[in-house]
């Protein structure tokens, strides 16, 4: 379908609302994306309507839930491309997702002096689980920095795999920066095991899983334009076999005895307690409707949107860009001389205009760029270049404040 942002941004409630006085001009989109109708629709109908604990129920509204919920496991499949959809494991995020292999896969493999090979640009739900492993069973952590331009070759994170590496943990794309990592070229490349965290990359451009050759792969729902506490990991089926359960409870045992427990098969084998059925279901929803709109789509606008707001803040000479890299993201991490990014935040938001300031959960790569933080403008499906012309206006009227 042809991209129609008009009719697109229509599909949002929240963003005809004001904000002090102003137009909203949303643009903290890498924390947290909006929603639209269709899945608030959807929410809204599984609990008015179609609720009730999933599985074993027996009884009309139980299987119709159960029906529902367990439809997402294919959504997410066909989303990622995803060889089998039951190498798709529900979570409650990417940080669960991460977590789940953490302690399901490499806690029982990883001896002391094992190598995990990370890079700078992750996110903090990709470097503390591997620093549990490093506290209490002597991991090694290898970090890769960045280009100077923000760009992270796949060459460079495969320089780094030695005779000890046991697992490649990468982003997919930055959460600060927006450099985009090919994890694909980074998966061919060795025979070490590769997680990705998806969180920012499965929003903003196609995945194919039965391309890119990677063992983990995790979504995070609430950056999708779904529901908080939605997500899901695809862990392919050997690794899932290799795997002990994270969670014990409800739904992932096939039996239990005083004196002994037998687990069943995978994914419910990961899958303990009453799960977040209606957030899943919105979840669902919201892939639905991306793939309705196409993610090539999708990636093609906000790379237009990219591109002009690229030439307009580099424009600003009095504005320092962290990681621009070529091919990168549409997600802006700047700072001002003079100017927290704190106030910047708070002066913009004077203007409706919503971005983050802080550390953005990436405090090795504040570190790596000598600042403690950043204000960050992240753009989605749903942003114009109208809107980067009023970040523009706004940051220049923040540069008056303090010059």
């Amino acid at each position: 379908m042809s991209f129609d942002v008009a009719k697109i941004r229509a599909d949002f409630p929240i963003l005809s609302r004001q904000v002090n006085s102003r137009p909203l001009v949303y643009l903290d989109n890498g924390a947290s994306a909006q929603k639209p109708r269709q899945v608030i629709d959807a929410i809204t109908r599984a609990y008015e309507g179609e609720y009730a604990n999933v599985h074993r129920g027996l009884y009309f509204l139980s299987n119709l839930a159960t029906e529902n919920y367990e439809r997402v496991r294919a959504i997410i499949a066909r989303f990622l491309n995803a060889p089998r959809e039951d190498e798709v494991i529900f979570t409650s995020g990417g940080t669960e997702g991460i977590n789940l292999v953490s302690y399901g896969w490499a806690a029982p493999r990883l001896q002391a002096g094992d190598e995990i090979v990370l890079s700078l640009l992750e996110h903090h739900a990709n470097i503390v689980p591997w620093h549990f492993l490093r506290e209490r069973q002597g991991v090694v952590l290898k970090w890769v920095e960045p280009e100077p331009d923000g760009s992270l070759p796949a060459e460079k994170m495969l320089e780094a795999v030695g005779p000890k590496t046991r697992l490649i943990a990468v982003t997919h794309m930055s959460n600060v920066t927006g450099t985009i990592v090919d994890v694909g070229a980074i998966a061919r490349g060795t025979d070490v095991p590769v997680l990705v965290d998806g969180s920012q990359g499965a929003v903003h451009m196609p995945v194919d899983l039965a391309e890119l050759g990677v063992d983990f792969y995790c979504i995070t729902g609430h950056k999708l334009y779904g529901p908080s506490g939605s997500g899901a990991i695809w862990i392919r089926s050997d690794r899932q076999a290799e795997m002990r359960p994270f969670m014990g409870g409800g739904d992932m045992i096939r039996t239990v005895a005083r004196d002994e427990v037998t687990y069943a098969d995978p994914p419910l084998r990961f899958e303990a307690g009453t799960p977040g059925i209606v957030n899943q279901i919105g979840l669902g929803a919201a892939l639905e409707y991306l793939m309705e709109i196409g993610m090539p789509e999708v990636a093609a606008h906000e790379a237009r949107l990219r591109d002009h707001a690229r030439d307009r803040l580099r424009a600003l000479n009095w504005l320092s860009l962290q990681g621009d890299a070529p091919g990168k993201g549409a997600i802006f991490s700047m700072t001002m001389q003079g100017a927290h990014p704190h106030d910047i935040s708070t002066i913009l938001d004077k203007k409706g205009i919503a971005v983050r300031a802080g550390s953005h959960c990436a405090m090795p790569l504040m570190d790596f760029y000598g600042i403690s933080a950043s204000a960050r403008a992240s753009f989605a499906m749903y942003n114009t270049t109208d809107e980067v012309d009023a970040l523009v206006e706004g940051l220049s009227f923040c540069r008056e404040l303090f010059a």
